[in-house]
């Protein structure tokens, strides 16, 4: 299950398992809830801070459980809904967000990563990919919202329709992440880019970010066909 250390005045969210099971961290409820969880624990903590979020391995995530949602039909909704809260809460959130992308990022996961405030992804090995438009699934209205209002209209449009993997360097030119490290420095340069920022946190930040994304973030709440109330509550 995800966790949480800290180096510093920064917070570091591992996707993955701490026994060092370097599995695909696919985003099922229980991913969903726990690192819900987690944001409760780093958001609950005083004084200057800032979140990196990463895991080990060949992958970042997967992005969301498919074979789960397969199996769960009468469920999808709500976990769709709980998952664009968990978007709409990174984007918003009150402290300086940084994802350093260690392996593959996929679809939902290329999501998570595109509502951090910055995102670095390892130079040599890895992709980032919206594979959307080749396995015939779409996007939410937030979702998209969400992508475009952090990309430039070319990386945007050309990203989400021709389900392009780009690696480190490739998604650093057109604008997709910030920037690309080697896998040795990774990390730490991301802890240090988030270290930079750590004065910022506060409910100031969080207004600020509200505000900016006010659009994506009503989209993103938005009740799901047929769910009242988007919460989730299943472990």
């Amino acid at each position: 299950m995800p966790y949480v250390d800290r180096v510093a005045d920064v917070f570091v969210l591992n996707l993955g398992d701490r026994d060092g099971d370097d599995g695909e961290n696919r985003m099922g409820p229980a991913w969903v809830a726990d690192v819900a969880a987690l944001l409760d624990e780093v958001e609950a903590a005083t004084g200057p801070a800032a979140l990196v979020t990463t895991a080990t391995g060949k992958y970042f995530s997967t992005g969301v459980d498919l074979s789960w949602g397969a199996e769960n039909l009468d469920q999808v909704n709500l976990f769709i809904g709980a998952v664009q809260s968990l978007l709409a809460r990174v984007l918003t959130f009150p402290m300086q967000t940084v994802a350093a992308l260690q392996g593959h990022t996929f679809g939902g996961a290329a999501f998570f990563a595109m509502a951090h405030d910055y995102r670095i992804m390892r130079a040599d090995r890895g992709f980032l990919c919206f594979p959307g438009v080749s396995i015939g699934a779409s996007y939410s209205p937030g979702t998209v919202q969400m992508v475009a209002a952090k990309l430039t209209p070319l990386a945007f449009h050309e990203a989400l329709t021709t389900g392009r993997r780009y690696g480190g360097d490739d998604a650093a030119t057109l604008g997709l992440v910030d920037s690309s490290s080697p896998e040795d420095r990774l990390l730490d340069d991301a802890i240090a880019r988030a270290t930079e920022l750590t004065e910022t946190r506060g409910s100031v930040l969080g207004d600020i970010k509200r505000t900016m994304y006010a659009d994506v973030v009503e989209s993103l709440l938005a009740p799901v066909a047929g769910v009242e109330k988007q919460e989730w509550t299943m472990r």
